[in-house]
């Protein structure tokens, strides 16, 4: 299959995923994974679209037939993968307002960060219940 190997694993890298988290969102094992990213195996042509659509590439780009890929416009540079979430993101962005919750770590005592870092961890440790 071309460069899939690489290109798959460094599409997965670069998203800060190890290969077991990769493998749950796309609700396949993990050694299964690491076959990809070694050659040892391909994946099925649903995987390869479940993979293409996780990662918002074209089959093309994940098969190593062109360099470059048709992302889709609302999705370049967003950071956040759920669109629910992109779009709150989104607003808290453009409000003047509420903006300064993006810069908050730039000037806080690092005690502070902490504390926001742990209220955080609690909020999604709470939704995962």
């Amino acid at each position: 299959m071309g460069n899939f190997q690489n290109i798959f694993k460094r599409l997965r890298t670069s998203s800060r995923l190890t290969q077991a988290e990769m493998a749950e969102k796309l609700g396949i094992s993990r050694s299964t994974i690491g076959m990809y990213e070694t050659g040892a195996r391909e994946p099925d042509f649903e995987t390869l679209e479940k993979i293409a659509d996780f990662f918002n590439v074209d089959t093309d780009y994940l098969l190593g037939r062109t360099e470059k890929t048709s992302i889709l416009p609302e999705t370049i540079g967003h950071y956040y993968l759920n669109n629910e979430t992109r779009e709150i993101a989104q607003e808290v962005f453009e409000n003047p307002e509420l903006r300064s919750l993006f810069h908050v770590a730039r000037d806080i005592p690092p005690e502070r960060l902490k504390a926001h870092i742990e209220f955080m961890k609690s909020l999604k440790e709470q939704e995962q219940r």
